[in-house]
């Protein structure tokens, strides 16, 4: 190659572009026909055909590339990149020009929606809500005053009107009028331009849509449905009183504590949907294989008494044995006792079907499993797949090809790099099934080894949809080899600083947590996650964790940095082998909001403080807050936990039947750094929760305070409501330290099943004082200090009176 421009010189975005170069024969005979590639950040765009040349001839060639985004391209070409031509020298065939090709911003206005705000940002239901939508202009000229922004909650459409906006600016929106909050909440969607006032250089980013929750909870876009309230034909599965579990009981790992059993041809569940829905997630628990490494069933859906589909089953996830409490202990080798009986299978529908259909689980002659037992179903109503946001370059233009079972980490990676280099303004996922079989991370230049490693910044990836831009890997950790860091695994992505990541799916490939040889399922997002970081609607699954924040400072001092201001929102988290999401070293003022969790092998959400910090006088973890999510059968540890630091929140949560430990604990062991200040649990229902655990000799509450070594100074408990539980409602455990002044508030315990309302242990110490309390139902006394307690309450919950 001796030559190569391109027309236009300076193309924009909805400019299509031509690369040109010359290609010339310099050696002494003649050269057969070929061909030439080009080559946009190192990608191959396009080729062209290159006719025979005499020695010493040239011919022009022309390569069409097409529209690109906005950014900065390296521009390439090869020459017989498939080596037909026998030459003298084949170290010559390449041209890269000294300069990249820039494609710029098309001329125009291009409005989009960056933010919408409401207030308050937490109603109550009843409450007036006002909202504010901030809308910016991307473009590179102005847009008058008068363009309408539309904003529909729910049913509710409400409108603004907006201002002028000079390019490159953002303004915020004030809509007329207000929304009633309702129960649950509501899809916020906002819409700039709604009448199509201004012609803009894409139409394709003009809307945003959040979810606002009201109450407690997450306002999930799934509706669920329990196995047990459905119609069947099968045998009902109830959990003993104490809920035992460990020994292979179905019944205490389901959901509610019950689930249907299908042990023969035509015995089914029946649903009836009171939501439109064109996606089914089941539940289940399918035997394992005789060796262990789980196996595969179908069975049958039917919606109305017609056959849909046969959905796919797997066992693989699930069933671990050993009757150790260590994680690291249990094994996939069948024996003995057994835990984790249940996974999930999800499913696209070929159609949209309308609340009231009957949707049907069915063993037929064809699905072969010995047994089935159905536990719950979501159905949900799937958006279409997203658009390709302006200023995002797709993962395929790197190399990335959807749906053919081929490793695309290459090609994920350069588009992330490139994100990184300032070259691109997003990554892009489409739709489809993407293969990932190594960590997304940033190349270490200094080459500083094993468990050093270095995470990505200033990079935004977005994807399709939760449903339909899918990263996956296939090969467990422990097999994948070149891993830097084996703990964190071989998919998802290591994040460092000021990371956007959203809607798209990672599915791990774990089976185990540390048992088996070390075996472990690797984290899905991990890494310092530095300042300004936001992750939202990615759906995890099969990990041994979800997402880790933080680093041990030991791990490269000098990138050494707390997660700052993170933030969690629409994460849908299940099945993993232990946390579901863990603040450590220090993260603080972060957030988890408004995200799903079920089925976690450890603490659904954590703050843990832990030591491994620059200083331990000020890298504390601290302000940070879990509010409005919704958290299902932990089948080890707690819901959420708190180990350590000041200023915490844990508000407006349901956590529903944890296998073995407290819906929610504050506790100092595990080695963290001292609470200190306040820790506030507000307006939380948990229900049935609590459980036995280490040898199945301790008892823990629904509320634990579990002071091993340290004081917790500093509590208040209010506005919850703590149903069913299987042992304590709140708990104050032995330990070495104080719990000074804890404040209960407007607090409900009914149902204690087989403890108190209110437990204060023989070595437990401190004192709390009870405001507006109610206990019903407890078996062993309402409120009961044990004897040598050294724990005082003062105040008595109604219609009950104290024991000692």
């Amino acid at each position: 190659m001796s030559a190569l421009s391109w027309s236009p010189s300076a193309p924009s975005e909805t400019d299509d572009i031509t690369v040109q170069g010359t290609v010339r024969n310099i050696g002494t005979a003649p050269s057969a026909a070929t061909t030439v590639n080009v080559s946009l950040g190192g990608v191959v765009v396009g080729s062209a055909p290159v006719g025979p040349l005499a020695a010493g001839a040239s011919a022009p060639v022309s390569v069409q590339v097409g529209k690109r985004p906005q950014g900065s391209y390296t521009v390439s070409a090869l020459v017989d990149p498939t080596d037909t031509v026998i030459e003298s020298d084949n170290t010559n065939n390449s041209r890269t020009t000294a300069s990249p090709l820039v494609v710029g911003q098309s001329p125009g206005p291009d409005l989009e929606v960056r933010s919408i705000t409401s207030s308050p940002s937490n109603p109550a239901v009843g409450a007036a809500v006002s909202f504010t939508v901030a809308v910016h202009n991307r473009g590179t000229s102005a847009v008058s005053a008068g363009t309408v922004t539309r904003l529909t909650v729910g049913s509710t459409t409400l409108n603004g009107t907006t201002p002028a906006i000079p390019a490159g600016s953002t303004v915020n929106v004030a809509i007329g009028g207000s929304w009633t909050a309702a129960s649950g909440g509501a899809t916020l969607t906002a819409t700039a331009d709604a009448t199509n006032q201004v012609a803009e250089t894409s139409e394709t980013n003009n809307v945003l849509a959040r979810s606002i929750v009201v109450g407690r909870g997450a306002a999930v876009p799934y509706t669920e449905y329990e196995a047990e309230d459905a119609a069947y034909q099968g045998t009902l599965l109830t959990s003993d009183a104490e809920r035992t579990f460990g020994h292979t009981n179905f019944a205490t790992e389901s959901s509610g504590r019950k689930s249907v059993r299908l042990n023969s041809t035509g015995e089914f569940v029946e649903f009836t949907s009171t939501n439109a829905s064109n996606s089914i997630v089941v539940r289940n628990s399918i035997p394992d294989a005789a060796g262990g490494g789980g196996r595969e069933a179908t069975i049958s859906l039917y919606a109305n008494g017609q056959f849909v589909r046969k959905l796919d089953l797997s066992s693989k996830h699930s069933w671990l044995y050993g009757n150790t409490d260590s994680p690291e202990g249990l094994t996939n080798t069948p024996g003995g006792d057994a835990r984790r009986l249940f996974d999930e299978s999800h499913a696209l529908l070929a159609q949209t079907y309308p609340a009231g259909t009957k949707f049907r689980l069915q063993r037929d002659s064809g699905d072969n499993a010995s047994f089935y037992i159905i536990d719950l179903i979501d159905l949900e109503q799937v958006a279409a797949p997203s658009s390709q946001p302006s200023g995002c370059v797709s993962i395929t233009t790197y190399g990335a090809v959807a749906n053919d079972g081929i490793d695309d980490t290459a090609a994920i990676q350069r588009a992330v790099t490139a994100n990184q280099n300032g070259e691109i303004g997003c990554v892009w996922i489409p739709a489809g099934q993407w293969r990932q079989e190594q960590k997304i991370l940033t190349d270490d230049p200094l080459n500083r080894g094993q468990w050093n490693q270095v995470g990505i910044s200033d990079v935004t990836i977005r994807g399709a949809g939760m449903w339909h831009s899918q990263l996956y890997t296939l090969t467990p950790p422990h097999e994948a080899g070149g891993i830097n860091h084996p703990h964190e695994g071989n998919f998802g992505f290591d994040i460092d600083d000021n990371t956007k990541i959203s809607h798209i799916a990672i599915f791990g490939s774990g089976t185990i947590r540390g048992g088996d040889g070390n075996h472990e399922g690797g984290v899905a997002l991990n890494g310092r996650f530095g300042k300004d970081t936001k992750i939202s609607n990615v759906w995890i699954e099969h990990a041994n964790v979800g997402v880790w924040a933080g680093r041990d400072f030991d791990n490269i001092p000098a990138l050494w940095g707390p997660g700052d201001g993170v933030e969690f929102t629409g994460m849908r988290i299940r099945n993993t082998y232990a946390d579901g999401i863990n603040f450590a070293n220090g993260t603080r003022n972060s957030t988890v909001y408004n995200s799903s969790f079920r089925n976690t092998g450890d603490d659904a959400l954590a703050v843990w403080s832990s030591k491994y910090v620059k200083d331990q006088s000020v890298d504390i973890g601290h302000d940070n807050s879990f509010r409005n999510n919704t958290i299902q059968l932990p089948w080890r540890a707690n819901g959420i936990a708190i180990y350590g630091g000041y200023g915490n929140k844990i508000e407006n949560n349901i956590i529903s039947d944890t296998m073995n430990y407290p819906a929610i604990m504050l506790a100092t062991d595990h080695d963290p750094l001292p609470f200190s200040g306040q820790t506030l649990i507000a307006n939380n229902a948990l229900y049935r929760t609590g459980g036995a655990f280490w040898n199945e000799d301790q008892e823990f509450g629904a509320i634990t305070l579990f002071p091993q070594n340290l004081p917790i100074p500093g509590v208040t408990i209010r506005d919850t409501d703590i149903i069913d539980s299987t042992y304590d409602g709140i708990q104050f455990k032995t330990g070495g330290g104080v719990m000074q002044d804890v404040k209960i508030e407007n607090v409900r315990i009914d149902k204690s099943n087989n403890g108190s309302g209110i437990l204060a242990m023989g070595g437990a110490r401190g004192n709390a004082t009870l405001t507006n309390v109610t206990i019903t139902n407890s078996r062993d006394g309402h409120v009961l200090i044990e004897p040598g307690s050294q724990f005082t309450i003062t105040g008595s919950p109604s219609g009950a009176r104290a024991k000692q």
